[in-house]
């Protein structure tokens, strides 16, 4: 199991490396993702998008596919950690609280580039090195 901050569903959208990664493993680990990073990748797209001049319809239904393959964690089951990870996470971005409390909530690490999370007491993945945490997580379930 793994947590996905909205920086990895919005390269997930944009390249083919996250995306990828995302087909190959998600037979065998479960990718979740916060309400919030959902959002936070929908509001933030489309501005990318635009200044990158790539096509918004279809980037965005490629964002919304993203959710068969990863799981949405509602904030009833993070929120009882929140005040632990904003603890954790205060001098940072204190808007990334929902996936750290997420991770802290399943008991599992973080897949981010945010460099905020390094620290915080919750093993993060980056993805030029995440493939070694999936690859071990896949050789589990088998």
């Amino acid at each position: 199991m793994l947590v996905l901050d909205a920086n990895i569903l919005i390269r997930a959208v944009l390249g083919s490396r996250v995306l990828g990664l995302l087909r190959k493993y998600a037979g065998q680990v479960e990718f979740m993702a916060p309400d919030v990073a959902f959002q936070e990748a929908h509001e933030h797209l489309p501005g990318i998008l635009a200044a990158r001049k790539i096509p918004v319809a279809p980037a965005m239904e490629t964002l919304d596919l993203l959710m068969e393959l990863v799981q949405t964690v509602e904030a009833e089951t993070y929120a009882s950690f929140e005040a632990g990870a904003r603890e954790r996470i205060d001098k940072r971005d204190e808007d990334d609280w929902p996936v750290l409390a997420a991770a802290l909530a399943l008991g599992c690490p973080i897949w981010t580039e945010d460099t905020d999370f390094f620290g915080c007491g919750v093993a993060t993945w980056t993805t030029d090195r995440v493939e070694l945490y999936l690859a071990k997580a896949a050789e589990r379930e088998q």
